[in-house]
């Protein structure tokens, strides 16, 4: 890999670990899944002028839409909003393993006992962190980004089987859809929260404009960019950084705890899913980003 390549890999694992405070930032002033909603608004209004129509493919993509954006980020952002970010960073990497699974249930690629053996380090990690006190408390946040992260796994079977199609294509429309579900979901559990929107601040825009801007546009075009150019193999290994990036920055600009159970459960999950990406799935070629 190109000194120019490893760069850009590295922002872009960085754009997507700085997404878990950014996001916590955000929440100060806006309900999580209206701030979600208001997120994908923005990529369609900025990617669908100018991307491809997708032709043939928009129930595909309704559907990729419904797992990412009413399933996926609702349950997510709700975990996130009631969590610290170090947690979801690293609880969000269950996507590995449930993914390993799903491609062993649907394709029948071979899991194989190294892929097994990391799939139970990573649960038993995510199993350490619920004994937290905080966590124990209260589980069901966590249950959510478990949940989200199943639902991730999920989207990567639907991308699988869309095919050759750009990545900006499938983000652009994908929002473009999403949006009206999150739209609905916020009005639903959250209630009329317009107030809170019009009045909210940098900090609230600011993630907004974040997550929509770098996190999905720049970050996903860079990140297919490097795929084409190299194996998959060389690639994946760097998405470890991206829990990592979550935590550091979780401690050092918002000031969150870093406890035992944490720290042990939180080295176990990034363990297992080494042992995952190592030894990785097809699925997971064109396996999308928080």
């Amino acid at each position: 890999m190109s000194a120019r390549d490893l760069v850009i890999l590295l922002l872009v694992v960085t754009i997507w670990g700085m997404n878990f405070p950014v996001a916590k930032l955000g929440f100060t002033e806006l309900p999580p899944i209206l701030l979600t909603a208001l997120r994908f608004t923005l990529v369609a209004a900025l990617l669908v002028p100018f991307v491809a129509r997708p032709r043939g493919r928009y129930g595909q993509l309704l559907l990729l839409a419904v797992t990412l954006g009413g399933v996926h980020f609702s349950l997510m952002f709700l975990g996130l909003s009631r969590l610290d970010s170090a947690t979801v960073a690293i609880a969000s990497q269950l996507t590995a393993p449930f993914a390993a699974l799903l491609a062993a249930i649907v394709f029948r690629d071979y899991l194989g006992w190294r892929r097994g053996l990391g799939m139970a380090v990573a649960f038993a990690g995510v199993a350490i962190m619920a004994g937290e006190p905080r966590i124990a408390e209260d589980p069901w946040p966590l249950l959510a980004i478990v949940g989200a992260a199943f639902a991730w796994a999920v989207a990567n079977i639907q991308v699988k089987r869309l095919g050759d199609i750009d990545g900006l294509v499938v983000n652009g429309w994908m929002a473009a859809f999403a949006a009206p579900q999150l739209f609905a979901v916020s009005w639903l559990v959250e209630g009329d929260r317009w107030g809170e929107a019009a009045q909210a601040s940098v900090a609230g825009w600011g993630s907004v404009a974040y997550m929509a801007v770098l996190v999905t546009i720049v970050g996903y075009g860079l990140w297919y960019r490097i795929l084409r150019a190299y194996p998959v193999n060389l690639v994946m290994p760097y998405t470890l950084l991206v829990p990592v990036i979550g935590v550091a920055a979780g401690i050092g600009l918002l000031g969150e705890p870093l406890t035992g159970p944490i720290a042990v459960g939180g080295i176990a999950t990034r363990l297992g899913v080494a042992i995952i990406v190592w030894r990785r799935p097809r699925l997971t070629e064109r396996q999308p980003q928080p």
